[in-house]
């Protein structure tokens, strides 16, 4: 009795666990990966094609029959076809009806059509349920396992039945589906694979600006200059002392810029009296890239601890090391350790490694995989109160390497100041108006405006 049981409970699971048959209209790259993903995920896989002969490339589990067939044998219908090949789905609309079409296209230019694909296809076909979905995983994605890059899947569409199907798919493959609302949201998933690092845009057309400056910024000062009044050939510094000298100064001066739209925000808020009126548009876009303008800045960031690190095995710092003891040597002195030079060499370094430190952790918390295992307090507090402290290390780093230069007139060639004076304008303007919003007579009412406070309510928009 118990061992009928048994096998009864085990059918009933078996039962229940059974996956519906998906098919797949198209045989090409991105169809037949996909259709080996689905076989590996347990679906039961049929193609659609206009040709019935199977080929070494179709999945040996799956197959292949006239369109017409095979939309019969399931429920849910991939249509991995380009757009302008859809006509072809007009005669078989009875066949078509109640079934669930996804959509997977893209196209070749962003809004290259009045609707979307997706839309398109619910016109063609008005008695189907249209999901957009899977058009930002690439065939190559799918057969070579390196989804990482790419695992979430935007869906879409109007039936939530529909919705969930699909979702169920995307799942069972490993991704992660993410419900983008409506169909009307299609477009916009369609431009999503089209866009070219839309948020790197600004920060990397910002950092090839910066650098262009300050290279040959540093090149006129150290370089040029002594060349023309000393007769010194310095060019080697163009490899190793200019590079060195641009990384520091490019991620101090971005790291500034991921706080100062947060500033400019606080300023605008507390002038207007409201938080419920837009900021304007460059503002909103600045803020929209503070993350990935802080993972440039950490990039140059390394590479000014990499530069560091290979000062000592410099044919021009060995040379001038041997030159210094040579000449104590030949002069039979020693000179005596600067305790005040040792202090600020050594403080110098430690708010270097710190600023460092929390700059690589500012970095870590940003990542997706991290910052989804945090609330939004913790999150706010390290990219907030521990951004801050990482710019104050930063720029006290920059302060303790140079600021007894400031009035030193060999600092100023053809009355330019030394680079790293420029780098300390924009943190330090950064760092001032912070320190001023935190008095209790701008912070509270500025806290009461973020909380939904208004000045003169009747002129809120």
């Amino acid at each position: 009795m118990n061992k009928n049981s048994s096998n009864i409970m085990a059918l009933a699971s078996n039962t229940s666990n059974k996956r519906e048959t998906v098919c797949i209209f198209g045989t090409g790259d991105f169809g037949r990966a996909l259709g080996h993903k689905i076989i590996q995920a347990g679906y039961p896989l049929v193609f659609g094609s206009r040709s019935t002969q199977t080929s070494n490339l179709i999945p040996k589990d799956a197959e292949v029959l006239s369109h017409a067939e095979a939309a019969q044998k399931a429920a849910i219908i991939i249509i991995a076809i380009q757009r302008q090949h859809y006509n072809f789905l007009t005669p078989l609309a009875d066949t078509l009806r109640g079934k669930v079409l996804v959509d997977v296209s893209n196209n070749l230019k962003i809004n290259q059509y009045p609707e979307s694909n997706a839309e398109y296809l619910a016109q063609l076909v008005p008695g189907a349920k249209v999901v957009k979905a899977f058009n930002t995983v690439s065939a190559w994605a799918l057969q070579s396992g390196t989804l990482d890059a790419s695992r979430q899947v935007f869906v879409c569409g109007d039936d939530m039945e529909a919705k969930q199907k699909v979702m169920d798919i995307v799942r069972a493959l490993g991704l992660t589906p993410l419900d983008q609302g409506s169909l009307l949201a299609a477009q916009e998933i369609e431009n999503y694979p089209l866009q070219l690092f839309p948020m790197w845009k600004f920060p990397i057309l910002l950092s090839l600006g910066l650098t262009a400056f300050f290279f040959f910024y540093c090149l006129t000062r150290d370089v040029i200059y002594p060349y023309v009044y000393e007769n010194k050939d310095f060019s080697f510094f163009i490899a190793i002392s200019i590079p060195n000298r641009i990384c520091p100064i490019l991620a101090l001066i971005l790291l500034a810029l991921v706080y100062l739209p947060g500033v400019l925000a606080a300023i605008i808020q507390l002038y207007r009296g409201t938080k419920y009126r837009r900021f304007p548009d460059w503002l909103d876009k600045w803020m929209l890239c503070r993350k990935q303008l802080g993972l440039v800045a950490l990039a140059f960031a390394s590479l000014h601890v990499l530069y560091t690190l290979v000062i000592p095995i410099r044919s021009f710092v060995r040379w001038r090391i041997s030159s210094q003891i040579i000449s104590q040597a030949l002069n039979n002195e020693t000179e005596p350790l600067n305790n005040t030079n040792a202090w600020l060499s050594d403080s110098y370094l430690a708010l270097g490694i710190l600023g460092f430190f929390l700059f690589v952790l500012l970095g870590i918390t940003s990542l997706p995989s991290v910052s989804n295992n945090v609330n939004w307090r913790e999150f706010r507090f390290v990219q907030s109160k521990l951004g801050y402290v990482t710019l104050v290390l930063c720029t006290a780093h920059t302060l303790v390497f140079g600021g007894n230069r400031f009035l030193s007139p060999s600092s100023y060639r053809w009355y330019l100041p030394n680079v790293y004076m420029l780098s300390l304008i924009v943190p330090c303007i950064v760092l001032v108006v912070k320190f001023v919003l935190i008095f209790p007579c701008l912070d509270k009412p500025l806290t009461r405006i973020r909380q939904g406070w208004e000045r003169n309510p009747q002129y809120s928009e």
